[in-house]
This record gives structure tokens, sequence and C-alpha cells, in this order.
């Protein structure tokens, strides 16, 4: 917050007060914030945390329906055919199909999964209303984060786990994560998006769930069952289908093939 508050202090006084709409709007992408931060965090608890961030990331499936709902923005065939596959996968995780599956209630996790996923489309889709003036991005964000604050604490004293006083190591985890993934990952991400053409990008944001569940057994112990690793193929396979453009890659790949082609050609007549 104080940082945020710095960098939109200095945005005012270059462009003024923000208007009210976005300032109405950045307040209830704060509050979808804190849904996600919630429900995700107690996911965590009851599916493990490498099950709950693959379920979280089905924001991408859900932002592309509620656009359409609510925006008029028309899903693509890719999303919609992706749909099922992804639905299939979620049911593998909740632990329905396949045996014993791990987590202390899997089923629960699957629907705290899915509410992180609704929170954090309603916070995409709110803060992108409401931060169209990208001279000043911070504003925004900086009232998007005081009334995450101020919502995860209502929430957090109505359900008796709000703790205002950490321990120490707690604390020191939570500086860790805030220099480190908050800070240095979403500036290595604002840097590299720019210079990336998008299917690379969808790409390479797809390897977040696939790295989460790997570092959860490495690093946690986590050991998801036979059908929720079936599980996590198919929702990450949905996902990619609905935002990865499978013509861009096959074109790319067309005029590799036609390069090198014409390489070796160049080569056979040099010799």
């Amino acid at each position: 917050m104080p940082l945020l508050a710095l960098v939109a202090i200095s945005e005012r006084r270059r462009f003024g007060t923000l208007p009210w709409s976005t300032v109405r709007l950045a307040a209830v992408a704060g509050v979808f914030f804190a849904g996600d931060l919630l429900l995700w965090h107690h996911a965590i608890e009851a599916v493990g945390a490498g099950l709950a961030t693959v379920l979280g990331n089905l924001q991408v499936i859900v932002v592309g329906f509620v656009a359409w709902l609510l925006l008029g923005e028309r899903p693509s065939r890719a999303t919609l055919l992706a749909l099922p596959v992804v639905l299939l996968g979620v049911v593998l995780i909740s632990g329905a199909i396949g045996g014993t599956p791990y987590g202390a209630d899997p089923g629960l996790g699957v629907i705290l999964g899915l509410g992180t996923a609704l929170c954090y489309a309603g916070y995409l889709l709110v803060i992108r209303r409401g931060g169209r003036d990208a001279r000043r991005p911070a504003g925004p964000v900086a009232v998007a984060t005081l009334f995450t604050v101020i919502a995860a604490g209502i929430a957090g004293t109505a359900y008796g786990d709000l703790d205002l006083l950490p321990a120490a190591r707690s604390l020191a985890w939570l500086a860790l994560l805030g220099i480190t993934s908050q800070s240095a990952g979403y500036l290595f991400i604002s840097i590299s998006l720019p210079r990336l053409p998008a299917v690379v990008t969808s790409i390479i944001l797809l390897s977040q769930p696939v790295m989460t569940v790997v570092l959860s057994i490495i690093l946690l112990g986590e050991a998801p069952s036979p059908a929720q690793f079936v599980g996590v193929g198919l929702v990450i396979g949905g996902i990619a289908a609905a935002t990865v453009p499978i013509a861009r890659i096959r074109d790319g790949l067309a005029a590799g093939r036609a390069g090198r082609a014409v390489e070796a050609d160049r080569g056979r007549m040099g010799s």
C-alpha cells in the first residue's frame, strides 16, 4: 500500500484526481480480489496448493463467459468446446471419480476453487473497465488494494481467523512473498508481455499451474491421486485450447519448415 500510494499521488499531481466512476469501480474490484484471496487460501487447506491454483486459473474460461453475459462479447468457438473438457477435469480433481483423492476435503476445495475463479474473473473485468486511462494505472490499483484490505479484514473478523500480529516467521515469509512473487514477478511480467507474441504469452502463462503442482509435490509433499493428475491435465489442456490460437501455431510451424527448406536449398546450390 505505501508504494502504491506514492505512485498514485505522483499520478494525481500530473493528471488530476481520478473520476468518481473509476474510484467506485476500483473499490468493487478490490472486494472481488479479497474474495479471490480468501477463497483461494481456504481452497489450499481443503485440496492443496497445487490443485487449488489449477482451479483458480479457470478464471480464463470464466472471464470469457461473464464477458459474454454482461458485455456482449461472445466467447470463441474454442472456448465453448473447451468447457466440457475443463468441467470433466474439475470433477476428477474433486475426487468424485477415481478412488481416494488427495486433500482434506477435495469436494469443498473444488467449490472454493471455482469461487476463486469467479472472484478473480470479477476483479479482472471490473478493473479493466475502471482502469482505461493508461497514464495512471497505479491509482485504480491502489484504491482496489485498499478495499481488498478492508473487505478481507471484515471477512477475517467475522470468520474469526484475522491475525493482526503474526509471528516473526510468518512476517518473514510474507515479506519474501511480497518482494519476489508479487513485486518482482509482476514487474517481469509487465516488462516481458509487450515483447512477446500473444501466442507465446498464452503458452508461458500456462506454466504457472503446471509449476505450482510440481512445486507443491517437491516442497510441500502433496500427492494428488492419478485421477486428480488426469483432471489437472484436462483443465490445463482445456485452458490452452481456449486461449492459445492453434491456427497461428500451425502457421508458425509451417513457416518454420518452409524457411528451413529454403535454407537447405541455398546450401545445396552453394555446394
